[in-house]
């Protein structure tokens, strides 16, 4: 029996992959964190599925419950939001699970930021203008940052800034940010992105923590640089018509089906 750590998404239902929809459906258990997962995401769960809300549990009875399941011969769904690579708390329940010998997979979901950005219409890495995304955060409760991983040392880049769990602390993050990018670089906040109720507030460093105010708390997404507001930027060479590409007919390797 495996355990099916399976990425849920930004929010909407249907953004899941088709592998991790199948594994929720053929799981009789499911854990899931309720505080960031909509219950929609629930309707792919089987008839008589035992579904677990692990948002009120620590460490120690979360896999306390997965051992159970695993004991009675079930595969078990692991819900987290977005995606599991990032800020998920998956590292510490596998390293549970590979010392108590359980076995495990992983699905990967729909990132945040990407749905934060397909909210704004923005391609965050645009020619000529950032060719890199930063996924970061400012230090938390939860998690200290290291040494080296300042908003000062990312913002130096120049890259788009995706910044996390930060929202709290919009107006600092602003104004130490304009010092790098300048105080009319263009930034976007996406609360909720694909929920129903999902906000989105577009701005400019110097006033976007007056125009979002009180108004957005703990899952809004803040997303920083020039590509957000760019319309003079350079054309890719991908699909210029002088490129040398294999698919384009006329090479002598060219791919044709």
């Amino acid at each position: 029996m495996t355990v099916h750590f399976i990425g849920a998404g930004p929010g909407a239902p249907d953004l899941l992959t088709l592998r991790g929809r199948d594994l929720i459906a053929a799981s009789p258990v499911c854990l899931y964190a309720g505080s960031l997962i909509p219950e929609a995401v629930l309707a792919h769960c089987p008839p008589g599925c035992r579904i677990v809300n692990t948002a009120p549990m620590d460490l120690d009875s979360i896999i306390a419950t997965i051992a159970e399941a695993h004991a009675q011969g079930h595969d078990i769904a692991r819900l987290h939001s977005g995606d599991l690579s990032v800020w998920s708390a998956m590292g510490e329940q596998l390293r549970r699970l590979r010392a108590m010998g359980i076995p495990y997979d992983v699905t990967p979901g729909v990132p945040s930021f990407a749905a934060a950005a397909a909210a704004l219409g923005a391609e965050l890495t645009l020619p000529g203008l950032a060719q890199s995304v930063v996924l970061t955060r400012t230090p938390g409760r939860a998690s200290p940052m290291p040494g080296g991983e300042s908003l000062a040392a990312f913002a130096a880049t120049g890259a788009t800034l995706a910044i996390h769990l930060s929202i709290h602390r919009l107006e600092e993050v602003a104004r130490d940010l304009a010092a790098h990018y300048g105080a009319e670089c263009p930034v976007a906040v996406v609360w909720r992105a694909t929920w129903p109720d999902q906000r989105v507030v577009r701005g400019t460093l110097s006033g976007i923590a007056a125009a979002v105010g009180a108004t957005m708390e703990r899952t809004a997404l803040i997303l920083v640089g020039p590509a957000l507001a760019a319309e003079g930027f350079d054309e890719s060479r991908l699909y210029a018509p002088d490129y040398d590409r294999r698919f384009r007919a006329g090479r002598a390797d060219a791919v044709t089906e």
